[in-house]
């Protein structure tokens, strides 16, 4: 039996929500653990992402797709395309799941250069949940004060 496409987009909306969850939890709660270190190594998460993306995007492909991406005599995105093409609860979801993917990627960045740094990353990776961009920004900003602040104080030993 076939779920309607707003169930589909749904469940598929929720299912990828979930499983970016625990990824953060980890480099949140433990960043220095073995389970943390080996599973943010992982491709597994992108793949099951991208293969959610795919399905999604399959789903949602109509003829206009290409015309409202690029609608500008230019062929460049043009705003009122764009949202044309959101007004569709699978794209949306789509959508979705590709915002999951990168925050998900640029968190492990973020993750992997506190570690090769000894710089702490917990809030930066929380922001990169929900607020990516500005989780980035604020992790160069916890990195560059860290390390103006070595540089005036001398370390003792």
């Amino acid at each position: 039996m076939w779920l309607p496409s707003s169930q589909v987009a749904s469940s598929v909306f929720t299912l990828g929500t979930a499983g970016v969850l625990p990824f953060y939890t980890l480099m949140v709660a433990a960043p220095k653990a073995e389970l943390t270190r080996k599973l943010m190594e992982s491709a597994i998460p992108y793949v099951v992402l991208g293969l959610l993306y795919a399905y999604l995007l399959y789903l949602s492909w109509t003829p206009d797709t290409i015309g409202l991406m690029f609608a500008s005599k230019y062929w460049l995105p043009e705003l009122s395309g764009i949202a044309k093409m959101f007004s569709s609860e699978m794209t949306l979801a789509s959508a979705w799941i590709h915002l999951l993917a990168v925050d998900l990627f640029a968190a492990r960045q973020v993750y992997h250069d506190g570690l090769q740094n000894g710089i702490e990353t917990r809030h930066s990776v929380s922001l990169c949940l929900l607020f990516c961009p500005i989780g980035i920004v604020i992790h160069l900003l916890t990195k560059a004060v860290l390390s103006s602040a070595e540089k005036t104080v001398p370390r003792t030993h």
